[in-house]
């Protein structure tokens, strides 16, 4: 049998499940970034002609869910298991996704590191033979998020600079097992890293270190470097984290000018979003509108997707605790027959 674990935290995926199929959904503030007009969907408002952006979130989930699989000409009844997670308590957007779909459904809490942990697994479930066809999803929403992490909307609490904009989108991908689209080859399962950052407000910070920490095990992993891949590009560390794990990375002696991230690309700096996007919708809708383009066209060959995220909670910024930060990493490769 051919070995799946390499080093300490890098699986191999021998028979490469491929993602078939993605599609994103977005809000009008995402529509007007850099990427609208990569979007399959750009709702008019943050709303969607719901009476709650709750409401509004998990349609969002679900239309992005619906369009990944209408484009592959599949239902619902197709899937073999439907792994989807978001921000909010009890992970509710994916709970009343999975109601609709009625597929066989396993709920992830990763945070904005959300679809990356749902590719490692969808990966893992194809690998071992579980299943033909998964879909995963992931969402998060502006407003929803405040209310919940910060300030209600309403409150217009003045924002530091440091924070980021929470993105208002869903994003869904469906991989099967066999087939032909953009190849999953592995995965890095990240390790949990909290260096004493305790602001809601700088998210950025805290989880530089969880991807710096995931990327340098990868490549050791792997005995790779950095110019193995087109890109490494990180979930949503917006502007300040950035520039944070370029530092960190150039003390370690890594190049850098392959480094990316969603929560930079996503909007525009006249935008006002200060450090830029994040919410687990921000990698999610950047990787299916975006990345998967680039991926088809041959402009990039290999990547190494790298999701960040910042595991707290209401309860432990409110008693002062720090940020426990994670990232899980998968490496997507272009289709070979395109």
């Amino acid at each position: 049998m051919a070995q799946k674990k390499m080093g300490k935290q890098t699986l191999q995926f021998s028979s490469a499940p491929v993602i078939t199929s993605a599609a994103a959904v977005v809000g009008p503030k995402e529509g007007q970034g850099p990427l609208g007009d990569k979007y399959d969907m750009v709702c008019d408002d943050t709303y969607l002609g719901e009476k709650t952006w709750e409401n509004a979130e998990q349609k969002m989930m679900q239309y992005s869910m619906e369009l990944a699989l209408e484009k592959r000409g599949l239902l619902p009844a197709d899937l073999d298991f439907y792994l989807a997670g978001d921000l909010l308590n009890q992970i509710i957007s994916a709970n009343y996704t999975a109601r609709f779909l009625n597929a066989p459904f396993l709920g992830l809490y990763g945070a904005c590191s959300t679809m990356a942990e749902g590719l490692c697994l969808a990966g893992i479930l194809l690998e071992g033979g579980f299943g033909e066809r998964i879909g995963v999803s992931v969402s998060s929403h502006h407003d929803t998020a405040e209310r919940q992490f910060r300030y209600p909307t309403e409150l217009g609490a003045q924002r530091p600079m440091t924070a980021q904009w929470t993105v208002t989108g869903g994003g869904s991908c469906v991989l099967e097992r066999i087939g032909t689209g953009v190849k999953l080859t592995h995965a890095t399962i990240g390790k949990i890293k909290d260096m004493g950052v305790s602001n809601s407000n700088d998210l950025g910070s805290a989880m530089a270190p969880a991807a710096l920490d995931t990327i340098k095990t990868h490549l050791e992993d792997l005995g790779r470097k950095v110019d193995d891949y087109d890109l490494i590009i990180t979930g949503d560390l917006g502007i300040f984290g950035h520039t944070l794990l370029k530092e960190l990375m150039q003390k370690e002696g890594y190049p850098v000018e392959r480094l990316s991230d969603c929560g930079v690309l996503i909007y525009d700096p006249n935008q006002d979003t200060h450090s830029g996007g994040s919410g687990c919708g921000c990698s999610a809708v950047v990787l299916a509108a975006h990345l998967m383009e680039k991926l088809h066209k041959g402009e990039y060959q290999r990547i190494f997707f790298v999701g960040t995220g910042a595991l707290l909670s209401p309860i432990s910024v409110f008693q002062g605790e720090t940020i426990p930060c994670i990232a899980h990493g998968v490496v997507l490769e272009a289709p070979s027959n395109e």
